[in-house]
């Protein structure tokens, strides 16, 4: 049957999103549990997107983007609010179009500066987001200590995710 294999492979494909959606909410809800790792409040790693950046490596960008729109929408649902679903929703998706660009303009490799490049604007997006919730531009005041953390924090996830892309996860049991 020529159509079998196709069916069986995007089965297997929604199956391993489905998991790699459900394992990032899960990083994503234990990170949220931690105790603020830094002097300023508000800043974590982005461990969840060491998913999104392997999603974006191993299928692509349409299903990258439907992995963190998932976890974005049932980490809101479940952990938050409608303004933080504003504010994730800004800081992960003009990160994923960063990474998107850089992991193209690098050819695939230095996965680490793309994680980088994906801190750096997640960052800048919500700091975009506040500006417009509260209306009022003082919150770029807090831009010194995102960049650094998204740069710092975005580098380890890449690096993370080079590791990860490393483990050979067999098509078939």
């Amino acid at each position: 049957m020529p159509g079998h294999t196709d069916t069986s492979k995007k089965i297997k494909n929604t199956v391993m999103l489905g998991l790699l959606a459900a394992l990032s909410l899960g990083i994503y809800a234990f990170e949220s549990m931690l105790p603020p790792l830094f002097i300023i409040p508000g800043i974590k790693p982005g461990l969840s997107n060491i998913i999104t950046l392997y999603c974006l490596k191993r299928f692509g960008k349409k299903e990258a983007s439907a992995v963190l729109f998932v976890r974005i929408l049932l980490s809101a649902i479940l952990f938050g609010n409608p303004v933080s679903l504003l504010y994730s929703l800004s800081g992960g998706f003009l990160a994923l179009i960063t990474e998107i660009v850089s992991d193209k303009v690098l050819k695939g490799k230095n996965l680490h500066i793309t994680g980088a490049f994906g801190g750096l604007f997640h960052n800048a997006g919500q700091l975009v987001c506040a500006m417009l919730v509260m209306k009022t531009s003082a919150v770029f005041a807090y831009a010194p200590y995102l960049v650094l953390a998204g740069i710092i924090t975005g580098f380890f996830t890449g690096l993370a995710t080079s590791f990860l892309k490393k483990i050979k996860i067999p098509d078939q049991p």
